[in-house]
């Protein structure tokens, strides 16, 4: 059978890699063709490779299992949340959160970098903040943090990270307090890293001995949290489960299934999920429909079959943030999902259909089906690569 050209973003496990599209040669691989079953193998690919070429008559085929409304059922809490502010209200109180949130986390950078434990008060006042402006209105703090410039400090996304494992949870109806911890364990999962040569905790492994040195930022997060007083008990044990994958292909321990704790999956999704969306070289640039495709793949397999499809409908077709072009030409930014009409957001048009930035925004809710021309809606044309255009969110709503 003829091999099939496959983009390395679209491979999926079980895939048999028979040729690169470069010599073997000149990739750490021992063996010519693997069956690919490994994140390690994956994201050698990715660093290697823009294609390759698969076997399908030695690809393993990997039944997905079916999620009926029993399963989701078993993931959701009782705790029901209502918008009690709009976004352009809820705004000012979430940057101001989030403005503490870096604070604090540069705090944390210094007193780790010299052997100090965290102060878990200042902590857990970063995600008490966070927690309530989320419970709020949710669309405030994703819009914030997506239109925040990206640093490449070794904390950069943790703050991005604790935000969207918060909206996640309030999304999957979890009381409180459970959002509280999904909060403090985004916040402070990869601590770790300020414990590796800073060059490598930033672009990540070039190598398989430098992946061996990356992944003991597990390690260190564990022993930071652990030999901090005042934290949840339950922190340092969740805070080593995000690379664990539901298939077992994960580390440090490589566990499988149920074995992995339910706040660690949840975990696993938005960290992958923050990876594939993040800038070059912190993560993969890709477009958030992009990474959610990526992530639905391997539901069932990498993941918990049940909650991608719950992170799916959580992030949204058109998640809040995301930069999108319209069918008039113009770009625009979407600022609060409508749950009822997902392709339908409230969005802010910035540029025009020359790619001349519009003073002031136009705001359009799409739902209300505004008008193109006289016989036309508007319509989202396709979803733009993060950081394709710069808004400070200081100029929001002003």
């Amino acid at each position: 059978m003829e091999l099939r050209e496959i983009p390395v973003e679209q491979l999926t496990f079980g895939m048999f890699v028979a040729k690169l599209d470069r010599p073997w040669t000149e990739t750490p691989f021992a063996f010519q063709g693997f069956v690919l079953q490994k994140d390690k193998q994956l994201e050698t690919l990715r660093k290697y490779c823009k294609h390759v070429f698969v076997d399908p008559e030695k690809t393993v085929i990997q039944e997905v299992a079916k999620v009926t409304p029993e399963d989701v059922a078993k993931i959701r809490g009782t705790t029901v949340y209502k918008d009690v502010a709009s976004v352009e209200g809820e705004l000012p109180v979430a940057r101001k959160a989030y403005t503490n949130t870096t604070v604090i986390l540069e705090e944390i950078s210094r007193v780790v970098e010299v052997g100090n434990a965290l102060d878990s008060a200042r902590s857990h006042e970063a995600v008490t903040q966070i927690t309530a402006s989320v419970v709020r209105n949710p669309d405030a703090m994703a819009l914030l943090i997506r239109l925040q410039e990206k640093s490449g400090t070794t904390l950069s996304r943790a703050a991005e990270v604790s935000v969207m494992m918060t909206i996640f949870g309030r999304f999957l109806q979890l009381p409180q307090d459970r959002l509280e911890i999904l909060g403090m364990l985004g916040l402070l999962q990869d601590v770790g890293k300020l414990k590796l040569p800073p060059e490598l905790a930033v672009r990540g492994p070039a190598n398989e001995a430098e992946a061996e040195i990356f992944r003991t930022h597990i390690n260190h997060s564990v022993r930071i949290l652990s030999d901090t007083p005042g934290l949840p008990p339950e922190l340092p044990g969740l805070a080593s489960l995000h690379h664990e994958r539901f298939d077992g292909s994960g580390y440090p321990r490589g566990l499988r299934g149920d074995a992995i704790a339910f706040l660690g999956l949840i975990a696993g999704i938005v960290d992958t999920f923050d990876t594939l969306t993040a800038p070059k070289p912190l993560g993969e640039g890709l477009s958030p429909a992009n990474a959610l495709s990526i992530i639905y793949k391997q539901r069932g397999i990498q993941f918990h079959a049940a909650l991608v499809e719950q992170f799916i409908q959580c992030v949204g077709v058109f998640p809040v943030g995301s930069v999108v072009e319209l069918n008039s030409g113009e770009v625009a930014i979407v600022i609060a999902q409508n749950m009822v009409r997902r392709m339908q957001p409230r969005i802010m048009v910035v540029k025009d259909m020359n790619g001349n930035p519009l003073r002031p925004y136009k705001m359009l809710d799409l739902m209300k089906e505004p008008k193109v021309r006289p016989d036309e809606p508007y319509r989202i044309q396709r979803s733009l690569e993060y950081g394709s255009i710069q808004i400070d969110p200081r100029e929001l709503f002003l």
